[in-house]
């Protein structure tokens, strides 16, 4: 019953945070298929010099990712009653792994793909790339790898 309300709140922040981000569509463009991204730079919409990649980047992903092991830790240890290592290690994914097919299926799938307030001025005419469903699918595939470190971690903070 804790994971399932656990799985709902998260599910439910994620909602939170995302809508919370796409307020402005462009501030996120590097979150959309790439033909879209494509036009969107080509009409001159977007600033190419914030493109994921380069030191910082990483550097502010590898934190944010150790940040999340240490939160699942915590909430696995302390909340689920997690004792062993790859208990707290395999509930933190599952959990990971709920969020992140939430996000491919409802939040991108469903909501991103269909409503009109993400569509970037300019790329209207292109609904096949807002419906590539497979965009959304891989990148919910490469979360559910980088969870791994992540579960990792919080399966630590577990036993310590």
């Amino acid at each position: 019953m804790i994971f399932l309300l656990e799985s709902l709140l998260a599910c439910v922040a994620f909602t939170f945070f995302v809508f919370i981000l796409s307020r402005n569509p462009l501030k996120t463009i590097y979150n959309y298929p790439p033909a879209i991204v494509e036009r969107a730079v080509k009409l001159g919409l977007v600033d190419e010099n914030n493109r994921p990649g380069g030191t910082v980047f990483y550097i502010k992903k590898i934190s944010v990712l150790l940040i999340f092991g240490l939160v699942l830790g915590f909430l696995m240890r302390y909340v689920n009653g997690c004792e062993t290592f790859w208990e707290g290690t395999l509930t933190a994914y599952l959990l990971w792994c709920v969020v992140d097919w939430f996000d491919a299926l409802v939040m991108d799938c469903i909501w991103f793909c269909h409503d009109p307030h993400f569509i970037i001025p300019g790329t209207e005419d292109m609904k096949e790339a807002y419906h590539d469903y497979w965009f959304h699918i891989k990148g919910s595939l490469i979360g559910m790898v980088l969870a791994i470190p992540a579960a990792l971690l919080a399966g630590l903070i577990v036993i310590m």
